[in-house]
């Protein structure tokens, strides 16, 4: 079977948005909005103001965590978009969105990986200083 390059040019773009669009919807099953519970104790509402080694890096696996789901969450959007401008007749159109969920998903993950790796970088921090102290 020979194609011509028109339509070899969407099976492409077609096997690419799927591609991408089965990456980003696995994004949304981890995506975790609105499920933090409220606790009525009062030790709950008592914040520490004073954070330990521990505690800092797994704020930043947290950061992280955070930032991929947010950024998948943008690639889902922009795939989701561009399918639907593409099946409508815009492939201009198709491509923006795709490219502005790109960007998105490339702008939170680079957020929260920067944010995560300075948050477990000072908790490491935290326990070298913890562990010069006690010698």
């Amino acid at each position: 079977m020979k194609f011509n390059s028109e339509s070899k040019f969407k099976y492409i773009l077609l096997s690419c948005t799927a591609f991408i669009l089965v990456f980003a919807l696995a994004g949304f099953g981890q995506l975790s909005t609105g499920q933090e519970s409220a606790s009525g104790s009062p030790s709950a509402a008592r914040k520490e103001n004073s954070s330990t080694p521990g505690k800092d890096i797994g704020h930043g696996g947290e950061d992280i965590g955070k930032g991929a789901a947010k950024g998948s969450l943008d690639l889902g959007k922009g795939v989701a978009g561009g399918a639907g401008n593409l099946v409508t007749g815009h492939p201009i159109d198709a491509g923006t969105s795709v490219g502005k969920g790109a960007v998105g998903f490339g702008k939170n993950v680079g957020v929260g990986a920067v944010k995560g790796t300075y948050k477990i970088g000072k908790g490491v921090g935290g326990l070298f200083k913890k562990l010069a102290g006690k010698s």
